[in-house]
């Protein structure tokens, strides 16, 4: 294949859950962008609409289906109306994901009163979010004759110990290690027909820590300006340069690549803060 089309991601179908959020909209217009058709999951059916009609107005291939990815019934109805539709699956980006506030350990707050509840709903968001997408979705691409890719989204929060976000935290190490585990049971089972990695964002504002990160007027919270002094690109992420590293990931140009986790962070995961 010419270099120049090693990138492209014609003829190939991507599922992308968590696609109706502040992140996932920069990777469903990534994968337009490079040439794909997609598929957008989320629970919000109003956001996910408009972004699959925005696609298509643009000349790509785009549909939303309505799905919570904990709810297997969902993600049954979304893969079956994803072959219906294209009649094949050739990637899969595992985006949904994210914090909760119980799963958040205040300064305050005494350390042996956690709210476990909260911490397994924060596990079971992130990790079998991650998990379950993988199964359903996956096990028809590695059936499939053209095989494909599969992108979860892990954190910082699984590199480093990062104060507070302990069910978050603990959630995405899981990511991590389930996507060295099933690369390997992949490549062990199905040869190269499958590969999964992980792309590990540094602090990009979403809708869930835009109050933890700055004030109203802009400026940064304390801990967002420990964030900033801590990355030496010294500032926050913008949503579309995680395009680049994730269109790599699900395109012919990274055949060879499995299990890796790729860090997007401005230098924060290799900072030692000297």
């Amino acid at each position: 294949m010419p270099y120049t089309n090693l990138f492209s991601l014609q003829e190939k179908v991507i599922i992308v859950t968590g696609g109706t959020g502040v992140l996932g909209e920069a990777f469903i217009r990534g994968i337009h962008e490079a040439g794909g058709s997609v598929v957008i999951l989320g629970r919000n059916q109003e956001e996910g609409e408009a972004r699959a009609e925005e696609l298509r107005a643009a000349g790509g291939q785009a549909i939303f289906a309505k799905a919570d990815v904990l709810n297997e019934a969902d993600l049954i109805a979304a893969r079956d109306l994803t072959l219906q539709t294209y009649g094949r699956i050739d990637g899969l980006v595992n985006g949904a994901g994210g914090n909760l506030a119980g799963a958040v350990i205040q300064p305050d707050q005494n350390l042996f009163d956690m709210d476990l509840p909260a911490l397994r709903q924060a596990f079971e968001l992130n990790l079998f979010g991650t998990l379950q997408p993988t199964l359903i979705f996956g096990k028809w691409i590695a059936e499939s004759e053209r095989g494909g890719s599969i992108v979860n989204i892990s954190s910082m929060a699984a590199q480093s110990a990062i104060t507070r976000v302990l069910g978050y935290s603990m959630a995405k190490g899981s990511v991590d290690n389930f996507t060295r585990w099933m690369s390997v049971e992949l490549a062990q089972r199905y040869g190269d027909k499958v590969r999964m990695n992980a792309i590990a964002p540094g602090f990009f504002i979403t809708h869930q820590n835009r109050d933890l990160l700055t004030n109203q007027d802009g400026s940064y919270t304390t801990r967002g300006a420990a964030v900033i002094r801590n990355t030496p690109y010294q500032r926050f992420g913008k949503p579309d340069e995680l395009i680049g590293a994730l269109v790599w990931l699900l395109s012919d140009a990274s055949a060879f690549v499995s299990g890796e986790i790729v860090s997007v962070d401005g230098g924060f995961s290799v900072f030692s803060g000297v």
